[in-house]
């Protein structure tokens, strides 16, 4: 894997964690059954049913936790063992010209 694709592969796994950890019930939940009064004793009724259950979000959530680890260290380990050639004028900082005095 190239470095690039490992980096963009690094975000992809942290944003997809981002909105997992935000995910709200009603994303995980959906309305099936919905009845209205019948009689005068029934009053309307709702179901919320699962569209998967919480063991399976459990499980992916814990797949992307990992194998963003995984790439990190792998990013980790290739920014402590990789030097690169890079201009001067990446690492100067910048200066103002200088002006001439009247």
């Amino acid at each position: 894997m190239k470095l690039a694709e490992a980096l963009l592969r690094r975000k992809e796994l942290q944003d997809r964690l981002a909105r997992m950890k935000t995910v709200d019930n009603k994303e995980i939940y959906e309305v099936r059954i919905k009845r209205v009064s019948v009689a005068e004793s029934t009053d309307e009724v709702t179901a919320a049913v699962p569209k998967i259950t919480y063991a399976t979000f459990q499980a992916e959530y814990n797949h992307n936790a990992r194998a963003l680890r995984l790439i990190d260290a792998a990013i980790q380990q290739a920014n402590w063992t990789t030097d690169i050639a890079v201009s001067d004028m990446v690492i100067q900082d910048w200066t103002p010209p200088e002006t001439p005095e009247k």
